[in-house]
């Protein structure tokens, strides 16, 4: 991109990535601000293909940085990454003094703290985005920068609050997680035309997250007989994986532009908790089986999301040791209309919580009284 500007246009800037879930809720908040504003928008991210694919698709302009990723756990990549990181913080700091946007609005991720730590010594307000029960690492990192000026730390759960340092709690507006508008208007027919689904067949939806879930393949294609018996089995493996063939079995490494419509016409969803698969699902008002991640390489985010859902009555939870074929024929098998009906209302009144909406509505009234205060021109940056 070369940077060029329409000097009678605000200018706001994105940053985040790493994965699906820190994009597509990015794109979701981007795509209804400039729906409600004048602005050109771009993002700051690595250059990932998935990332750079993601967001020019959706029409907004992308500039990569280098990219170093934060571990909790010791690692001689730690070392190396640092440098990246810097050269990071350079390259975001050089993109911002050019484009001189605003705000910035960050959606998580390590590619996200260098651009957050350029945007705060430059005076640029930072929003930061938790979309997890608990905050990751860049968040807790991103949160610091964000506690100055007009920026604010965002979170989809009350709680999550409590986990950041008290000083900075102050700065917390709980709104809820950003997802893209398509999600509350999916039509459930164009997801069993994109299936050839028989109206009366039960769709169960798998997902493993936009990569896939080695243990969730496996699992479902140990159950796959049982479940088809009264499930039409609709399978996003990922990559790196070779189902099997069987009837009422339709396996996809990844659905992507019909998601939104496949999710509406699914009964029933068995997948990892993400926060982006989780309240996807809970805007479209569907009952959940939850296999959170676990083990080594995870914080325990997703069993913290899964427990959320479980609580209110969306979801039921299948934890680390329990998770053989018999386990989850045994909670397939008590699933009656019921308590699946149950389980979708409780969904759906978590999934009435417009986090879009409440987020664009608190940086429009920033960008105004940011406006209103003269500090739009930025020479001095």
């Amino acid at each position: 991109m070369d940077g060029s500007t329409n000097n009678n246009c605000i200018s706001i800037a994105f940053t985040g990535g790493g994965t699906g879930g820190h994009i597509y809720p990015g794109l979701a908040v981007a795509v209804a601000l400039k729906q409600q504003l004048s602005c050109r928008i771009f993002w700051i991210g690595s250059g990932a293909i998935l990332d750079k694919s993601i967001v020019q698709e959706a029409g907004i302009e992308f500039f990569s940085i280098p990219a170093g990723k934060l571990r909790r756990n010791f690692s001689l990549r730690n070392f190396t990454d640092m440098f990246r990181v810097f050269f990071g913080f350079i390259a975001a700091r050089k993109i911002l003094k050019r484009e001189k946007p605003i705000i910035l609005f960050s959606k998580g991720g390590f590619v996200s703290v260098p651009p957050c730590a350029a945007a705060s010594l430059l005076g640029i307000p930072v929003f930061t985005h938790e979309s997890d029960y608990s905050p990751g690492l860049a968040t807790r990192i991103n949160a610091v920068f964000a506690a100055k000026g007009a920026g604010r730390i965002i979170t989809a759960y009350p709680e999550t609050a409590e986990r950041l340092p008290e000083k900075v709690r102050n700065k917390v507006s709980v709104l809820g997680n950003p997802v893209r508008e398509v999600f509350r208007n999916a039509d459930p027919e164009k997801g069993r035309a994109f299936l050839d689904a028989d109206k009366n067949q039960k769709i169960l939806l798998v997902l493993g997250g936009s990569q896939g879930a080695l243990e969730l393949n496996e699992l479902v294609t140990e159950c796959l007989e049982q479940l088809t018996k009264n499930y039409l089995v609709v399978h996003q493996y990922g990559a790196n994986w070779t189902p099997k063939d069987a009837l009422s079995y339709k396996p996809y490494p990844y659905i992507k532009d019909e998601m939104p419509h496949v999710l509406a016409a699914a009964n029933l969803v068995l997948a990892r908790s993400g926060a982006g698969t989780v309240w996807e699902s809970a805007v479209a008002g569907k009952p959940m089986i939850l296999l959170p991640l676990a083990g080594i390489g995870t914080r325990g985010d997703q069993l913290e999301n899964a427990r959320f859902f479980e609580k209110a009555g969306a979801a039921i939870v299948l934890p680390p040791e329990k998770r053989t074929a018999s386990d989850l024929h045994t909670v397939m098998d008590s699933l009656s209309d019921e308590i699946v009906q149950t389980m979708a209302a409780a969904s759906r009144m978590i999934g009435k919580t417009d986090g879009t909406t409440a987020i664009v509505q608190l940086l429009i009234e920033t960008i105004q009284q940011t406006k209103t205060d003269g500090i739009t021109k930025r020479e001095e940056i």
